[in-house]
């Protein structure tokens, strides 16, 4: 079962009685489909090994690179698929076991400890024992998840029609540079009026906003194998060292650096 999971395989892991229930345990996906959009009751960890997965909601798209981790809360409806030859593991929690973990979607680092931890939950019966063993490794888990760091990971998507067909325009030409007015101008919207309704549904600027479709977007590429040069390109930047620059402010360090520490071995 993967992230391609049957309804009905939904419906039977709703019915399993323990916090946790491992849906899968390493697998390979090297022709991962998007998956149409659902939603269960319980919630969802997707820890990838390698490749990226990327989940998709009414309010935002997430990516998942190698060595982090997705939370979908139980009952929100998403969309998952893979980038790439994609390993992965797939955890179901109950909400009420996991009452200090995130309410909304998004991406967690994980932790060598955490890591760890998760490929030996691929080890534990369906029905283990709540109060043995299995059932503190259960407790460990959760107590770690509550502790993970969340990562930047995420494009919001406005609710308001005319952003999310601002947005619609970005991913569709993410190396479109027109200035604000000129985006503004294509939604029907003042310059201002733009950047106000911005600041209010999702917290950021403009630019900082089309910064990180352009984080979300280079990842998913650079993970696939594609260089950098090639990437900063067809982004519209001029050259390899300014999308690096970019980058490096957007999420802390140069591209190049931050695969290599996504790649770290368990």
């Amino acid at each position: 079962m993967h992230l391609g999971v049957r309804r009905d395989g939904f419906a039977y892991i709703e019915g399993v009685p323990r916090d946790l229930v491992v849906a899968t345990g390493a697998g390979s996906f090297d022709s991962l489909e998007q998956s149409r959009q659902h939603h269960h009751r319980k919630a969802q960890l997707l820890y990838t090994v390698r490749g990226i997965i990327n989940c998709e909601a009414a309010d935002g798209i997430w990516i998942v690179p190698p060595q982090c981790a997705i939370w979908i809360p139980g009952g929100l409806p998403h969309a998952t698929f893979g980038s790439g030859d994609i390993e992965c593991f797939c955890l179901f929690l109950e909400p009420a076991a996991a009452p200090n973990l995130p309410l909304e979607c998004c991406t967690l680092a994980v932790s060598s400890l955490l890591r760890h931890l998760l490929i030996r939950a691929t080890e534990l019966p369906e029905r283990y024992e709540i109060e043995g063993r299995d059932g503190r490794l259960v407790s460990v888990i959760l107590d770690e998840l509550a502790a993970a760091p969340v990562e930047n990971l995420r494009l919001p998507i406005p609710a308001d029609a005319r952003l999310k067909k601002l947005a619609e325009l970005l991913l569709g030409n993410p190396a479109d540079h027109a200035t604000l007015a000129e985006w503004a101008s294509r939604v029907g919207l003042s310059e201002r009026s733009l950047s106000r309704m911005l600041t209010q549904e999702i917290g950021m600027s403009f630019g900082n906003w089309r910064r990180q479709l352009h984080v979300i977007l280079a990842l998913r590429r650079l993970t696939a194998g594609e260089s950098v040069q090639a990437v900063a390109l067809d982004l519209g930047y001029e050259s390899a060292s300014s999308f690096v620059t970019m980058f490096r402010k957007m999420v802390g360090t140069p591209p190049g650096r931050y695969l290599m520490e996504q790649k770290k071995p368990a």
